[in-house]
């Protein structure tokens, strides 16, 4: 596969099923990955449902999909989505798809484009359901792009600093912080760890993403994994190895025991 900054991607977004509010946020997100060449918005552009996103489409270069939905309860918009991916695909014009939705229905379609060895980022509400979600190479939500707060209750866990107590108070609504992601960040750091029980945190986070596409330290209140690490100081220890002649860090964790 080429390198990130020469992916070129196909971005999709299923008007019908993703707010218009932070089409920046998201375009921006995407850039982190490669370079849309493609950007379509698919919908039925004459419903005032999706009229928010008519003047977005100009300033961001997005080419709308005009979808009439020819019955009743039945979704012609993914159809057309579908139909368009697929073509997309055998065109060979890309490596790597976006799908901005949160409809399952396009769980089958990330699966197909994953099998043709090519990257699969998703992004939707946190409403979407898991079998899209772990059909991606990676998912992000938007809550988290746009700034705004989970339905979640945020809980304190016990072994948290005081650190990270005093981003809950700030912030109480974003993921937990429990018993299930200590225990994954755990097993992960065992994965890749030395004899010694130290890991490469940059090779961490590359497995996390692997086993669970939805993992982002965005959705505990934290920017990046190392601040999160650090906050859980109780059940993880950090070493940082300075770079002779850079600023650069080279970054391990180990688990306590």
């Amino acid at each position: 596969m080429k390198e990130k900054d020469e992916l070129k991607l196909a971005v999709l977004i299923d008007a019908d099923n993703i707010p218009y509010s932070n089409i920046k946020g998201m375009l921006d997100e995407i850039a982190k990955f490669g370079k849309p060449t493609i950007k379509r918005i698919y919908g039925d552009w004459t419903k005032p449902t999706v009229s928010g996103w008519k003047s977005s489409l100009l300033k961001h270069a997005i080419t709308p999909v005009q979808q009439y939905n020819y019955t009743t309860g039945k979704n012609a918009t993914d159809s057309a989505m579908i139909i368009d991916a697929m073509d997309i695909l055998h065109s060979h014009k890309v490596d790597g798809f976006c799908l901005v939705s949160s409809d399952s229905d396009f769980t089958r379609l990330a699966t197909r484009v994953k099998e043709s060895g090519m990257l699969v980022i998703g992004i939707g509400e946190k409403k979407t359901p898991n079998p899209f979600i772990v059909a991606c190479d990676k998912f992000i939500y938007i809550e988290i792009i746009s700034g705004t707060k989970s339905k979640q209750t945020k809980t304190t866990r016990k072994s948290a600093s005081k650190e990270t107590e005093k981003e809950e108070s700030q912030a109480t609504e974003f993921d937990s912080i429990d018993d299930e992601l200590i225990q994954l960040l755990k097993s992960t750091i065992d994965d890749v760890a030395d004899d010694n029980g130290w890991a490469f945190l940059a090779e961490v986070g590359a497995l996390l993403i692997k086993k669970k596409p939805d993992f982002d330290p965005r959705n505990y209140g934290f920017s990046k994994l190392t601040p999160l690490i650090k906050a859980l100081n109780k059940d993880f220890t950090i070493y940082e190895k300075e770079v002779e002649n850079t600023q650069i860090k080279h970054i391990f964790v180990k688990n306590m025991r």
